[in-house]
C-alpha cells in the first residue's frame, strides 16, 4: 500500500477507533498499532504523522504505559491527546503532576481559552467547551514548548514545540462534545502533517481484496468466526476475494442476543460465498461458567473455550495436522493452508 499513512499509537483510550476515524474521515489512511509496538516498525511505516491516545493511567507510575523519547527524534509529527499529551511532556522533561483533590482535575464539557496564533487553532474561536477527563495535568510544559491553551483549572490544556512539530493536548478533539475538534484533527493533518487526502475506503477494500488473492492464491482459508465486527468484516474480505476457498467455524456459544446466532448464519449464508460450519456450543460455555463471577474470569474463559471448540473442530474435520504454513493476518484470524487435507502441525 503507498497511501500516505497516519500511525494511532495506543496507550489504551476508550477513543482509540474514534480518533482513526477521524482521521480516515480526512481521507487518509490510518492504522492503530498497541504502544507495545517495536519503534523500528515505525521507522518502518514511515508514516506521515503519529497520534498518542489517551489512557487511564499516570505517566510517573512505572507500571503505565511508556515509549521510547526515541520516537520524538524521528522527525515524525506528534499529536499527544489527554495521556498521550501528558505522556509527551513527561518523556520530554516537562512536569506532571496529581492533583491532590479536585481544584484541577477536570471533567466533562470544560470552557477552554486557546491561543489562535498556535497552528493547531489557527482561525477558530478564542474560546470554546472542549471535553476533559483527567486528573493529572501538566504544570510546567517541557523546554521548547509554549502554552497554547488553557483553563481555569489547567494551566497547560494544550502545547507546541513548532520546531519539532510536536503538539499535545489534555482534552479529546475526537470527541463531538469538542467544539472544532474535528477542524484540529484535520490541521494536524494537513498543515503539520502535509498530508494530501490520498485514500478513500474504496480503494482500501480493492487494494485489500487484491493483497489477499495474492497472498492466498489457491489455497484454502479458515477463519473463526465469532459474529463480532472483526471478524464478520475478516470473513466479508476474504469472500469478496477467495469465495468458496473460505471457510468459516461459527462458534455460537450462546451467549449472544436472542436469535443472533440465527441471524449470523443466515447473513453469511445467503450474501456471501463461502462455506459456514455453525458449532452449537451453549451448553458447554454455559456449564463452564456455571458459579463464576469475576467479570475477568469468565472473558478468559470464553476465550479459551472459544479457541479449543475452534480447534477440535478443525481437528475433528481435518485430522490432528491441518497446518502447513499458517499465516495469521494482523488484525483478522484467517489462515492460509496448503489444502484441506494437509497434514502439518498446527499453528497457535
Amino acid at each position: 500500500m503507498n497511501n500516505e499513512t497516519v500511525i494511532v499509537l495506543d496507550f489504551g483510550g476508550q477513543y482509540n477507533q474514534l480518533i482513526a476515524r477521524r482521521v480516515r474521515e480526512n481521507n487518509v489512511y490510518c492504522e492503530i498499532l498497541p504502544y507495545t509496538v517495536d519503534i523500528e516498525k515505525i521507522k518502518e511505516i514511515n508514516p506521515k504523522g503519529i497520534i498518542f491516545t489517551g489512557g487511564p493511567n499516570s505517566v510517573y507510575d512505572e507500571s503505565s504505559p511508556h515509549y521510547s523519547p526515541e520516537i520524538f527524534k524521528l522527525g515524525i509529527p506528534v499529536l499527544g491527546i489527554c495521556y498521550g499529551c501528558q505522556l509527551m511532556a513527561y518523556s520530554l522533561g516537562g512536569n506532571v503532576v496529581s492533583a491532590a483533590d479536585d481544584s484541577v482535575s477536570e471533567y466533562g464539557k470544560t470552557l477552554t481559552n486557546y491561543n489562535t496564533e498556535s497552528k493547531l487553532f489557527k482561525g477558530l474561536p478564542q474560546s470554546g467547551i472542549s471535553w476533559m477527563s483527567h486528573r493529572d495535568y501538566i504544570s510546567e510544559p517541557p523546554k521548547g514548548f509554549e502554552v497554547t491553551a488553557t483553563t481555569k483549572n489547567c494551566p497547560v490544556a494544550a502545547m507546541a514545540n513548532y520546531e519539532k512539530k510536536l503538539y499535545g493536548v489534555q482534552f479529546h478533539p475526537e470527541v463531538n462534545h469538542t467544539e472544532n475538534g474535528k477542524d484540529m484533527i484535520r490541521t494536524f493533518l494537513y498543515e503539520v502533517c502535509g498530508c494530501k487526502g490520498d485514500w478513500e475506503m474504496d480503494s482500501f477494500i480493492d487494494s485489500t481484496v487484491a493483497q489477499i488473492k495474492e497472498k492466498v492464491g489457491d489455497k484454502g482459508v479458515v477463519l473463526g468466526l465469532s459474529g463480532g465486527v472483526d471478524s464478520s468484516v475478516a470473513a466479508a474480505l476474504l469472500s469478496k476475494a477467495i469465495g468458496n476457498q473460505l471457510t468459516c467455524v461459527f462458534v455460537d456459544q450462546g451467549l449472544m442476543r436472542k436469535d443472533e446466532g440465527d441471524f449470523v448464519e443466515q447473513t453469511f449464508t445467503k450474501l456471501f460465498d463461502m462455506n459456514f460450519v455453525r458449532v452449537n456450543c451453549g451448553d458447554e460455555f454455559l456449564g463452564k461458567l456455571k458459579g463464576v463471577t469475576d467479570p475477568e474470569e469468565k472473558r478468559n474463559i470464553i476465550g479459551a473455550e472459544f479457541y479449543n471448540v475452534f480447534w477440535d473442530k478443525i481437528r475433528s474435520s481435518y485430522g490432528s495436522g491441518f497446518f502447513a504454513q499458517g499465516t495469521i493476518y494482523p488484525g483478522a484470524q484467517f489462515i492460509p493452508t496448503e489444502s484441506r487435507a494437509a497434514r502439518a502441525t498446527p499453528q497457535r
